[in-house]
């Protein structure tokens, strides 16, 4: 039997995903029954959780092979026109089941734990690792369930999670403040790490004002890196003040040229790029020999051309991201309660309110991160 604190109640509110498809198919629920954490899970009381790319691609299909588009505001808003093509709807090609909750951004508190789970740990403030593994399976390919995806997430009062994805966390920052940083900041120090970024190297960082292009910022400057951000002109001003040695307005037409006058030909030791799409070529152009190419998103669209003279003969490294180890999981934990993470949060947003989030999210007009509060 769970071992629990005494005002659990049996019924709670949730943004529940009916289907794939538009804002339409999230469904505001006030009698979704609290689930019970299985014996190594725990179950958590959720302060907040931040709102992530991964939510719009799990709900509207995008993640689909058949699809080829970006993950523009319209598509954001009102999903695919036709998932009658294929049926795959979720990172790992599998379907997502429906009903769902969505939400891999979790913090909160531990409210009851599973019979194999140490009962002192109820009443943990908690950040949650959303990647669920299998310790068994090779280091690059453990992750077996994404919290929100194939299983049910943080936009809820309460979530289970296997109790060792449930990280104890000490810092005077509110909820929302710390949901900014699962999901991003595990996934941008994995890209670094990969990338294998070092003290006195360029980084080039392409979304620069999201939740992981903010979070790479951080990061590469922790590294001793210096940053070459790129982003809208309008985000200018906000991102210079997160101290970044160059920026770069998205809309420029000759990305190359300009990084070129900058820094010089071919000087760029790595790119880190959340955003794919048509520049991708030229990405690769301005690296360095034995220079580095990470990427954890394609939102500009995931199917592009390579010239694969770029990638052998200036003896190139690709990585691409999806499952952050759990040891970079805990480096990130640890950088936080050292207090030398800083959090992006732009706006809160109440659970019943989801959808506007999200449609806000889509505009790309923010820098940083959402987060919804159920209790907000």
């Amino acid at each position: 039997m769970p071992k629990e604190s005494n005002n659990i109640p049996a019924q709670m509110r949730a943004a529940v995903l009916t289907g794939h498809g538009g804002l339409e198919v999230i469904e505001y629920r006030t009698n979704v029954p609290v689930p019970t954490p299985k014996a190594d899970e725990v179950l958590v009381r959720v302060g907040a959780c931040g709102v992530n790319n991964t939510d719009i691609n799990t709900r509207t299909a995008w993640y689909n092979r058949d699809v080829a588009a970006e993950l523009s505001e319209e598509f954001g808003v009102k999903g695919r026109s036709d998932t009658s093509t294929s049926t795959a709807s979720s990172w790992n090609t599998g379907s997502v089941t429906f009903p769902r909750i969505s939400g891999a951004a979790t913090v909160g508190y531990i409210a009851a734990v599973g019979a194999e789970v140490d009962g002192g740990r109820v009443g943990e403030r908690v950040i949650v690792d959303p990647c669920v593994r299998d310790p068994k399976a090779p280091l690059r390919a453990q992750l077996v369930e994404y919290v929100g995806s194939e299983r049910d997430g943080g936009f809820a009062e309460y979530m289970t999670i296997p109790s060792i994805n449930a990280h104890s966390i000490e810092s005077p920052m509110t909820d929302a403040e710390l949901a900014t940083f699962p999901c991003s900041y595990d996934t941008a120090e994995e890209m670094l790490e990969r990338a294998r970024l070092g003290e006195g190297e360029t980084v080039l960082i392409t979304g620069a004002a999201g939740g992981v292009g903010t979070a790479l910022i951080q990061l590469a400057h922790i590294r001793g890196a210096k940053v070459i951000a790129v982003a809208g002109a309008s985000k200018e001003s906000r991102i210079r003040k997160q101290g970044v040695e160059h920026f770069i307005p998205r809309e420029t037409t000759d990305l190359l040229a300009v990084v070129e006058e900058l820094v010089g030909s071919r000087a760029v030791d790595v790119v880190a790029d959340v955003v794919g799409g048509p520049s991708f070529g030229g990405l690769l152009k301005m690296l360095t020999r034995g220079g580095r190419y990470t990427t954890a998103g394609a939102i500009a669209g995931p199917v592009q051309t390579i010239d694969l003279r770029d990638l052998i003969y200036k003896d190139l490294e690709l990585y691409g991201i999806t499952c952050p180890t759990a040891s970079t999981f805990k480096r990130v934990v640890d950088l936080i309660a050292a207090g030398k993470l800083a959090p992006m949060l732009e706006s809160e947003f109440p659970l019943e309110s989801l959808a506007d989030a999200q449609a806000e999210l889509v505009k790309r007009q923010h820098v940083g991160k959402f987060a919804v509060v159920p209790k907000g």
